[in-house]
């Protein structure tokens, strides 16, 4: 449902998640190039690993020393970059690494602050500045670069899934990881700068997002897409506060792992299409396929409640996705390759039931899709 909850999106690794959990607030908007008019979509996340477990250092899953020792991975992760733009560009992913003890934070209003990287439900700001030698070390998994950015946030539509990701569920663990989307459709304005290049970020085309996922492990496949650039094929026109997000899950029961669900939400011209499983009022049903082709993943996803069906067509162009890498809270890396983008395509039909049976409401076409995905994990 479209409802702010920001004590959702609030610091909450406590208990046995301080051990073995993580947080992670992301966010994902569109730049452009002053002189050349180039676009791109970035990303900043701001991430935390066992902070329990953590001290004075970062503690890396993957470095030799802490590996042969058995230590869990215990750090803040600042993640910035720009998806690939094209066969040329290959993107950029630059990850910094710091300890627990530089972790700053308050609850009200809720803000983070690692050294110069500040994170607020209306403020997001920082650099990253890694070198070629730091690069070279393989349990960093970062590339080498430069991004600074300074950004004002309007969360303006939100995704609630309920009691789904409310405490009881998250304390028994009923999800291995848990979603909130805060900002499904964000205003983003300010500047970032990338290995020495400005970009500036204006409201009306930033297309912005922010989410927040959390608990003991991801998603194993994960599967999240999101856009707010929506265009009727009916009225022609560009609906400005409007948004779709599907985030996967993997319910659990009695800590065994069912059957792999899906969550979405269409906001569309004000009214907001909800198709959530565990919804006691309107429980929704959906399937979904994927087609691998020389060039594409291409998703299906037909999902219904007893009000609506809707018919999604998602498409990745495979030059434009880009490695993500991630380790998970128990220090191991995903057993398939991670997968993101910021370039997804797509359509959406909204249909209505009636009387007579279905009748179309909108097509909409879907542009500057965030996608982050496992195409060759076993679904």
């Amino acid at each position: 449902m479209n409802r702010s909850d920001l004590n959702r999106n609030a610091y909450m690794l406590r208990g046995s998640l301080s051990r073995k959990g993580y947080m992670s607030w992301y966010h994902a908007f569109r730049g452009t190039q002053p002189q050349t008019l180039e676009t791109r979509t970035f990303f900043v996340e701001y991430r935390i690993l066992n902070p329990s477990l953590g001290g004075t250092q970062p503690i890396l899953g993957q470095h030799p020393y802490f590996k042969k020792r058995g230590m869990k991975p215990s750090y803040v992760l600042i993640k910035a970059g720009s998806f690939p733009t094209g066969e040329e560009d290959a993107g950029i992913q630059l990850n910094a690494y710091y300890p627990i003890s530089s972790l700053q934070s308050a609850k009200t209003p809720f803000i983070l602050q690692v050294e110069d990287c500040f994170y607020s439900e209306n403020r997001i700001s920082g650099f990253i500045d890694i070198s070629e030698e730091e690069a070279r070390h393989r349990s960093f998994m970062t590339d080498e670069g430069y991004m600074e950015w300074d950004l004002e946030v309007h969360k303006a539509v939100a995704f609630h899934t309920g009691a789904l990701s409310g405490p009881f569920s998250t304390a028994v663990g009923a999800l291995t990881s848990f979603f909130h989307g805060e900002g499904i459709r964000t205003f983003y304005r300010g500047t970032i700068s990338l290995n020495g290049v400005p970009y500036e970020v204006t409201p009306e085309n930033s297309y912005g997002y922010a989410d927040k996922h959390w608990g003991r492990s991801f998603n194993r496949p994960l599967m999240n897409f999101a856009s707010c650039h929506l265009v009727s094929k009916v009225t022609g026109r560009e609906y400005k506060h409007s948004a779709l997000s599907i985030d996967g899950c993997c319910p659990k029961l009695f800590f065994l792992p069912l059957r792999r669900r899906i969550l979405i939400q269409l906001t569309h011209m004000g009214e907001d299409f909800e198709f959530h499983f565990a919804n006691p009022v309107n429980p929704a049903r959906s399937r979904w396929t994927l087609k691998k082709t020389n060039k594409r993943y291409i998703w299906h996803i037909k999902a219904q409640n007893r009000d609506t069906v809707i018919k999604i067509s998602l498409s990745c162009i495979r030059d434009r996705l880009m490695e993500l890498s991630y380790e998970t809270p128990s220090g191991e890396l995903p057993s398939s390759p991670l997968l993101g983008t910021g370039s997804g395509t797509g359509t959406v039909q909204i249909y209505r039931r009636t009387g007579d049976g279905l009748k179309l409401i909108d097509t909409l076409s879907v542009s500057d899709a965030l996608c982050q995905c496992q195409p060759e994990a076993t679904i």
